[in-house]
């Protein structure tokens, strides 16, 4: 009896002590193993979030300031302001009315352009001593001399942000130089736009794949926080973030990834992507507690698991120990071997028993995890707003120089021809007359079939300019002929006559949401492509409308043509335009 119940006890005791020993194993591999990967993955998804919508913001920053640029480069406003830095102090307010219709006029124009694609609001256009020339919305201050955001602006571009009841506006301000300034050159005056953040708030508000407590925000060179907080309530330019990604951006210029507490004093695994030279950083943040939940319900279900395999194994060894030595032995034998640490850590275990369904689990919650991860960066690399390709009419019509160039027996040339053989050829010549058209300021279109369509915008005071340029664009492309003839024969292809047509009227305006070319309609375009036909060739005609505005234009020389197309009969009159000879 004594022996049996020795063999009791050290059998109880050893099964005991090995499903510990084997559990404790079991679970300090799972959980630092476990650990290790859930803080890769939430580095990795944090570092992604912060790295894409911080790219994407800093790619909208710069945007804002090229196109404010624009504005700012714009050569009427250009000779405006320069205009009003010369009049003396006491006739400044009344030369400033007398302007303002030509200021609004550019601005009108960039709106049209730009300006509603990208939120633009206000524009306050300020000469270099300070002095209000021109602003959009009302301001009671006409002195600018020592407002920082002046002050800043006659150094250099930059984008800035201002309270604006309980959120904020975008302020993006760009220096103006003279027409003919060159580098180093002072500015002359400084342009402060004002502009809608919806764009910015929609890509940090957006906290899909985040969890419960992940949140994106960004904060200024002042550590204030300029985004909504998941948390707290009115946060914009009130909650201060002194947090250790900030100090790491503003105070050494480097992106920081890791543990530290939030600006509510919460332990949070962060991801920083540091833009000082814009004056924010982003970050990308969630709490550790969401962070390690999986791991604590993977401790407790280890636990409760060791505890009834380590009891159930106890009492079954009691049992067999008084009835059977035979699989006693077995069980020591298969403990010893348990004992020697042969061990799988994550491996697929078919047993119905808890520690089949502890494995099992274990792999699933892995899995399930690597194929979150990459759901989260398919769904990244989606454009999350697209918009349809819809053809939008304005409401108004401007009077454009409209301008065609057709190829001559296109069909004839081209039925000769391989398809290679025909995509070379209309490249060539569509792509070496459209630079031409570029070079002389003029905006292309769009290629009809083997015709390339373009225009001359008409600011009233620049008219005689523009139509002169226009003039010398047309005739500049019939005299390119013998240099497109010499790329064609390069590449074995035949050589092409061509007809240049202009005409001058109302055009009505329609654009794309895809594209900031505006495309045009109406009766001029059509007048256009009518008289085209009766071109020479390599040279331009022009209709009635175009003439009797540039007739008395110097330098060109003017014949009025007739045939069964162009004729006051048939309602289109046109004009031969060849340059005039030097006596």
């Amino acid at each position: 009896m004594a022996i049996s119940f020795a063999l009791d006890k050290k059998l109880i005791l050893l099964v005991m002590s090995v499903s510990i020993i084997a559990l404790s194993i079991t679970a300090f591999l799972s959980f630092n193993y476990a650990e290790q990967i859930l803080k890769e993955r939430t580095g990795e998804q944090l570092f992604g979030e912060s790295s894409i919508r911080g790219d994407t913001i800093r790619i909208m920053f710069e945007s804002r300031i090229e196109q404010n640029q624009i504005l700012a480069t714009d050569p009427m406003i250009q000779i405006l302001v320069t205009e009003l830095n010369k009049t003396p102090e006491e006739e400044l307010h009344d030369t400033k009315e007398g302007k303002r219709r030509d200021f609004l006029t550019q601005i009108q124009a960039f709106q049209t352009l730009i300006g509603f694609s990208i939120g633009f609001e206000d524009v306050k256009i300020i000469g270099k001593n300070g002095d209000l020339f021109f602003s959009l919305g009302r301001t009671e201050n006409d002195k600018f001399l020592t407002d920082p955001l002046f002050q800043k602006g006659l150094q250099s571009s930059f984008v800035d942000f201002e309270p604006f009841q309980d959120s904020k506006k975008m302020i993006v301000v760009s220096p103006i130089f003279a027409e003919d300034s060159k580098i180093g050159d002072e500015a002359i005056g400084v342009l402060i736009s004002r502009m809608r953040t919806a764009a910015i708030d929609s890509i940090l508000l957006n906290r899909s794949g985040l969890g419960e407590s992940g949140e994106i925000y960004i904060v200024n060179n002042n550590f204030l926080m300029l985004s909504e907080s998941r948390f707290i309530e009115n946060t914009i330019f009130k909650q201060k973030v002194d947090t250790l990604g900030v100090q790491k951006c503003f105070n050494e210029g480097i992106d920081y990834e890791g543990l530290y507490p939030d600006y509510r004093g919460i332990l949070i695994y962060g991801s920083s992507y540091c833009a000082n030279d814009l004056g924010f950083v982003l970050l990308a943040e969630i709490d550790e507690a969401e962070t390690i939940q999986p791991i604590l319900i993977l401790q407790e279900r280890i636990f409760q698991t060791g505890l009834v395999i380590t009891t159930g194994m106890a009492i079954i060894a009691f049992i067999i120990s008084r009835t059977l030595s035979k699989p006693l032995i077995k069980l020591k034998n298969a403990a010893n071997t348990i004992a020697k640490g042969n061990f799988e850590v994550r491996t697929k275990i078919t047993t119905t028993d808890e520690i089949g369904e502890l494995s099992q689990a274990f792999d699933s919650m892995a899995q399930k995890l690597q194929e979150s991860l990459l759901e989260i960066k398919e769904k990244e690399d989606v454009i999350k707003q697209q918009e349809d390709i819809l053809l939008q009419f304005s409401d108004y019509s401007e009077k454009y120089c409209v301008c065609m160039i057709d190829i001559i027996n296109s069909t004839k040339i081209t039925a000769q021809l391989s398809d290679s053989q025909t995509s070379e050829f209309y490249r060539i010549f569509l792509n070496s007359l459209a630079i031409i058209v570029r070079n002389f300021g003029g905006i292309v279109i769009k290629n009809i079939g083997d015709a390339l369509l373009f225009y001359f915008p008409i600011l009233q005071a620049e008219k005689e300019i523009t139509m002169t340029k226009c003039l010398n664009c047309c005739l500049t492309l019939g005299e390119s002929h013998k240099d497109l003839e010499t790329k064609l024969q390069n590449e074995n292809l035949p050589s092409v006559d061509y007809r240049v047509s202009a005409t001058f009227g109302m055009v009505r305006i329609a654009r794309t949401s895809t594209s900031s070319v505006n495309d045009i309609f109406g009766s001029t375009v059509n007048r256009c492509a009518k008289i085209n036909r009766t071109a020479p060739a390599n040279g331009l005609i022009i209709g009635e409308d175009f003439y009797e505005n540039a007739k008395n234009l110097d330098g060109f020389e003017f014949k009025k043509v007739g045939s069964d197309i162009v004729s006051p009969e048939h309602g289109f009159v046109g004009y031969i335009v060849s340059r005039k000879q030097k006596k």
